[in-house]
């Protein structure tokens, strides 16, 4: 799960991560957290539209989102009045010679119910890591803002990374999604 946004008209004929060129009405995606050329399936948990993209292209480089949906792509979920939503995101196939399909690691290093305090770790990490993000959680009525790492195709890579943290003085924890 995670937060998605969209882009569109400013991207318009401009070339991919992939090497296409962005088609605003095709049903394309910009992720950090797949690899290009993997088809997904994003669900907007707030209405239960889905609809399949391919990842073409890099990004969101927003903090806090995850995915960035093609004009054609956000108006089939209906957020392009909101700009963004919480979604589902699961991959349908990922691209020849690309990861197999299974779990998904993270090494979460932090949980904070101040935003502010999350951000600073994000920031600190992002010094050294360029896949350092925050999840929005609500448990409870309360809201959770995890700093995670990753993502990463299998779990010897996550426990690396974990180390590498816990010798800067964190206590990470590993998550599979």
């Amino acid at each position: 799960m995670g937060i998605a946004s969209w882009y569109g008209p400013g991207f318009n004929g401009r070339r991919t991560s992939s090497g296409s060129i962005y088609n605003q009405d095709d049903l394309s995606a910009a992720s950090t957290l797949f690899p290009l050329g993997t088809q997904l399936a994003v669900t907007n948990l707030a209405n239960g539209r889905s609809v399949e993209v391919l990842v073409n292209d890099h990004g969101p480089y927003v903090d806090g989102r995850d995915i960035d949906l093609s004009h054609r792509a956000a108006l089939v979920l209906g957020i392009i009045k909101p700009g963004t939503a919480r979604v589902r995101m699961d991959a349908l196939s990922t691209p020849p010679g690309g990861p197999p399909l299974g779990p998904r690691y993270f090494v979460q290093v932090g949980s904070f119910t101040d935003r502010a305090n999350a951000r600073r770790v994000r920031e600190w990490l992002g010094r050294y890591y360029n896949d350092v993000h925050i999840i929005e959680a609500t448990f409870k009525a309360n809201s959770y803002y995890r700093v995670r790492m990753g993502m990463f195709i299998d779990r010897v890579s996550a426990e690396q990374r974990a180390l590498a943290v816990f010798h800067i003085g964190l206590r990470p924890v590993i998550i599979t999604e």
